[in-house]
């Protein structure tokens, strides 16, 4: 391979991962960023939808200045108002009757006939995704009409398209060169001062190529002696213009995108797959008589996303993105990798692997572009060129050199997870700089905006766009609008590029590190829109300065419990940020919910009060910590009340003496009574033993209940007995049957009596039917019942034959189970809780501690039931492949 050339220099490639899913290490920075909060479909602000009717809307064309989205789907062509995609745009002139308007937008249908569908189905292709028109091309060709090329049924075609009629205006095109024949073809395409680049697989079972389709002659890469791409799937392409302001005449370039099979000698085998950008000069027209239309400037190398640590490499490319910076040395390329897990192979390969070119490299460097110092040497094009240099491209299109992350290691981890597309967008923050802010689709419909911050990346936000997961198929940015629109399988959806009113305090709006919003003392406003920027709060760097230190005890939820002794009680606390961990204190102290006799155990969604004792009573109060910052959430009044209370208490008349301590109520003079104020306090200590019971009525009542539970006592004691006696005649009946008679296990059905008794059988231990000892053959010595082991035959059973009387009648029934105690007891969603619960990642709740057998409570299946409908964190989160890892 040759060594890296001289004009790769300037490409800075900053790799931004996703995670690997369960990989068995645990980096020491931390690569698995968690989102701050978690925002459902019905949750999301500002939402735009539009489904014209067709399916898989993967290219997208946003136009600014016109405020126009063209959108290609299969079989059609869509114009959408770029304000709102959802609202009707002003209807085409009368003139032009071939638009047809969907609902007011500008529609384009361009289906594969019936005969073209007929020919791509006998070519054995699938008759409902393969053999349809998918639009894989769609850019503006000049300043009247745009360019589309559609798979057209394995048989591709291209037109132009009258963009101010938007109309196809022209006959259609052969595009075999310009568009893949199969819509899940890896492709990108490029249309530049009127010359269209692209790159695929091309032609029906060819090799991969990139090509220059027009104006004449086309120029591609070469595939002999040394093909120059190998199996390659590309994802981008882009164009950079290093041409302006150069010093030295340079030329434009253009990059493509792409994994391919790797070449490269290598100590892993299951690297069979690797990350590539390639490049070629946009003023190439191939060589003279070696490299005839073929690129003489077509250099490639290797994207380099791994883990240093570990030399953990991610290997498969799936989106690209590049953000264009004052100078073609500021250009920044974003990349998305991911693992080839599923492709993993250890057969033997007998292609020759690439190795370090070390001889002598010939002048001028191959792979170069002119520059005035070509044509100082009279080298004033590629026609221009020595054979020597080009015999040299031809053999060595790989240098060595790689290109590896501006951080020398990845932006962001994220396990189970696939990333599907990127886009992002540079904006400027109170702090005066420049931030990138990411937005990520993933394959499931989800979208992650992120920021990045010194070499790490922050989550603000993930956000699910639809309810039926579909992937993200392609992304684009609205400055003007301030949205971006995301295509997908079932249409385009639009949304702003922040929603800063969703963060309804100062500290939730400066946790969130959005440098779009800010607070302005009263609600958190987008910057964009006011003017005025010197009362505005922002935080990017830390995300925790800025706002007052106010405890929030006027504006944090306040409640009242009652929980009765002994009983477990939940007091709920939801953390709004997935960042955020509880902190709870108790008239002022610290509690610690971990401890295996404290009493507590603390999650994300609340504190559980095990067995509540009196000394539990008190005011509770609920913090959320975030970025070294506490803030109030919740406030609860809990009272424990003694365990079954009497249910008519009497009164007792309390002697008034100097040293009682009087009850505050809310009228002095009122008396106390069940119907008296709430609040409750301190009852005051008898100054002298109680007197005796009085001897009337009241005392009438105590003798009373004393009989009732004597009585109680006595009707359990006898249904005991009688419980008792019932087992008895049961196994007595069961020991009789198994001497008189053998009983076979299958028998004959004429000679069962259908019944609504329940034969009860015993089964052999003997595993596979083997069976030792006398008695094996299942003789009437209970062989088949030697080893006690019983089966219950539902509606099965027979009377016994030796016995002469009827069987015995059903057992009485059970007394009734004590009632729950009242709602005033039950302690909100639930009363008890046998374990402790916590959210890992907002998503699930684990066990972290069983419960002693006797602190169970009845309702411990009810709280089950109930805890399953207040999980709200990322509850449709899907099941991960575990042949393929993402990034």
């Amino acid at each position: 391979m040759a060594r890296r050339a001289s004009s790769l220099r300037p490409l800075l490639f900053l790799a931004f991962a996703t995670a690997l899913w369960g990989f068995p290490f645990r980096p020491p920075l931390d690569l698995d960023v968690t989102p701050r909060i978690t925002v459902f479909s019905n949750g999301l602000l500002g939402c735009r939808r539009f489904s014209g009717g067709a399916l898989n809307y993967s290219t997208l064309l946003l136009e600014e200045a016109a405020g126009v989205l063209y959108a290609g789907a299969r079989g059609a062509v869509f114009a959408l108002d770029a304000g709102d995609i959802a609202a009707p745009r002003q209807q085409p002139d009368r003139e032009y009757t071939d638009v047809t308007p969907e609902r007011g937008r500008f529609r384009i249908e361009w289906e594969a006939s019936a005969e073209q569908k007929r020919q791509c189905l006998n070519k054995g292709k699938d008759n409902q995704t393969q053999c349809y028109n998918h639009i894989r091309f769609l850019q503006r060709f000049n300043e009247t009409h745009l360019y589309v090329c559609g798979t057209h049924a394995f048989r591709p075609l291209c037109a132009y398209i009258d963009a101010e009629r938007f109309r196809i205006s022209s006959a259609f095109e052969e595009g075999r060169e310009k568009c893949p024949y199969d819509p899940a073809k890896g492709y990108t395409g490029l249309l530049v001062d009127g010359e269209m680049y692209t790159a695929s697989q091309y032609e029906f079972r060819s090799s991969p190529d990139i090509r220059r389709n027009f104006p004449y002659p086309i120029v591609k890469t070469e595939e002999a002696p040394t093909r120059w791409l190998l199996e390659a799937d590309f994802v981008g392409s882009t164009l950079v213009r290093e041409s302006i302001n150069s010093s030295i005449g340079d030329d434009d370039k253009i990059y493509f995108f792409f994994t391919e099979k790797s070449q490269e000698s290598t100590p892993y085998f299951s690297q069979t797959k690797v990350a590539r950008v390639a490049r070629v000069c946009k003023s190439d027209w191939g060589g003279q008589r070696t490299l005839q239309r073929k690129w003489t400037s077509f250099l490639k190398a290797r994207l380099v996303c791994s883990v240093p640590d570990y030399d953990f490499h991610l290997n498969v490319l799936r989106s690209v993105f590049v953000v264009e910076g004052d100078s073609q040395q500021n250009t920044v390329f974003y990349g998305v990798f991911g693992l080839e897990w599923k492709n993993v192979k250890a057969s033997a390969d007998s292609t020759q692997k690439w190795a370090e070119y070390t001889g002598k490299v010939p002048e001028p460097r191959p792979g170069s572009c002119i520059t005035n110092q070509f044509r100082a040497k009279g080298l004033n094009s590629s026609f221009d060129l020595p054979d020597d240099v080009l015999n040299f491209v031809r053999r060595h299109p790989l240098v060595f050199q790689q290109v590896r992350p501006r951080e020398q290691r990845p932006l962001l981890f994220k396990r189970s997870v696939d990333y599907t597309k990127i886009a992002v967008h540079r904006v400027a923050a109170l702090d005066g700089r420049q931030y990138d802010v990411l937005f990520v689709g993933t394959d499931e419909g989800w979208l992650h905006k992120a920021v990045q911050i010194g070499g790490q990346v922050h989550i603000i936000e993930e956000l699910q766009l639809y309810e039926d997961p579909q992937p993200v198929d392609s992304m684009v940015i609205s400055r003007e609008q301030r949205s971006i629109y995301v295509g997908s399988p079932s249409g385009v959806l639009q949304l702003p590029l922040s929603a800063c009113h969703r963060y309804a305090s100062c500290f939730d709006c400066i946790f969130a590190r959005d440098p779009f919003c800010a607070w302005d003392g009263s609600e958190c406003v987008e910057i964009a829109s006011v003017r005025d920027r010197s009362s505005l709060t922002q935080d990017i760097l830390n995300g925790n300065a800025g706002c007052e230190s106010d405890t929030g005890e006027d504006t944090a939820v306040h409640r009242t419990r009652s929980v009765m002794e002994g009983d477990d009680a939940l007091l709920q606390c939801e953390l709004q940020s997935n960042l955020a961990s509880p902190r709870w204190t108790l008239d002022g102290r610290e509690l610690q919910g971990y401890g295996l006799n404290s009493g507590y155990r603390i999650g994300t969604d609340g504190l559980l009060i095990i067995g509540a004792r009196a000394g539990q009573s008190g005011r509770y109060h609920c913090y959320a910590v975030e970025n070294q910052v506490q803030v109030l959430v919740g406030v609860y009044t809990v009272r424990v009340r003694p365990d079954f209370p009497p249910p008519n208490p009497p009164s007792f008349a309390m002697p008034t003496t100097a040293t009682t301590t009087k009850t505050t109520l809310a009228t002095p003079s009122a008396p106390l009574s069940p119907t008296s104020n709430p609040t409750e306090q301190p009852l005051p200590s008898p100054p002298s033993p109680p007197a005796p019971l009085p001897r009337g009525p009241e005392l009438q009542t105590f003798r009373n209940m004393e009989v009732m539970y004597i009585s109680l006592v006595v009707i359990l004691g006898g249904l005991c007995l009688v419980l008792t006696v019932v087992l008895l005649y049961v196994a007595f009946c069961v020991q009789g049957r198994s001497r008189g008679r053998k009983y076979s296990l299958q028998g004959s059905r004429t000679d069962r009596k259908r019944s609504s008794h329940m034969e009860l059988k015993t089964i052999s231990s003997h595993c596979n039917g083997k069976r030792e000892g006398p008695g094996a053959r299942g003789n009437g010595d209970g062989g088949d019942t030697a080893d006690g082991f019983l089966q219950i035959v539902p509606g099965e059973g027979q009377a016994s034959p030796n016995k002469d009387s009827s069987p015995p009648g059903p057992a009485p029934p059970l007394p009734q189970p004590p009632p729950l105690p009242s709602s005033e007891y039950i302690n909100g969603l639930s009363a008890t809780l046998p374990s402790v619960l916590r959210k890992m990642n907002g998503n699930s709740y684990v066990l972290l501690r069983q419960a002693d057998p006797e602190t169970t409570s009845p309702l411990y299946h009810s709280f089950t039931e109930e805890l399953n409908k207040i999980e709200k964190r990322k509850h449709n989160q899907l099941l991960t492949k575990p042949d393929e890892s993402s990034v």
